[in-house]
């Protein structure tokens, strides 16, 4: 199975945990946490689909592709799941906005902020990685175009 293809099926099995939880987001300590982390299980499982169905077209080494699809489903699964967390502690230190009056215990706010971080190094890295690959293939000029023949 490719690399295109793994992202699709993990795509659309993000975009499902967003779904189911979407279901139990008013059960969790914060609700409006909870609506953040389906929206970015659904947004990151889409993600993932586009990337997916866009893979083919990535001129990377293979060390770099190795790098983009690691860090790409690192960072989409890992916002979702940190998201989570961060509603069924109802932790702050990373979310002030959305975290309204919530506050977690002193561990749980270091692992939703660690978990954050990571989360950002990821997606820049992958980010950066598919900016580089998705570029267009250059076309070696003839010198009959330059009208030197």
């Amino acid at each position: 199975m490719s690399h295109g293809q793994r992202l699709l099926r993990r795509g659309i099995l993000l975009f499902l945990f967003g779904l189911v939880t979407g279901l139990v987001s008013q059960k969790l300590t914060n609700p409006r946490m909870g609506l953040a982390a389906h929206l970015e299980g659904v947004m990151n499982g889409t993600f993932l689909l586009a990337i997916g169905a866009a893979w083919g077209h990535l001129r990377l080494s293979p060390r770099n592709e190795r790098l983009a699809f690691a860090s790409v489903l690192y960072g989409t699964f890992a916002n979702w799941f940190t998201t989570t967390l961060a509603a069924i502690f109802g932790t702050a230190a990373m979310t002030p906005l959305a975290s309204g009056s919530f506050r977690g215990q002193s561990w749980q706010e270091l692992l939703v902020s660690i978990g954050f971080i990571s989360v950002a190094i990821a997606m820049i890295t992958a980010s950066v990685c598919l900016v580089i690959g998705f570029k267009p293939l250059v076309r070696p000029v003839r010198p009959e175009e330059h009208g030197n023949a």
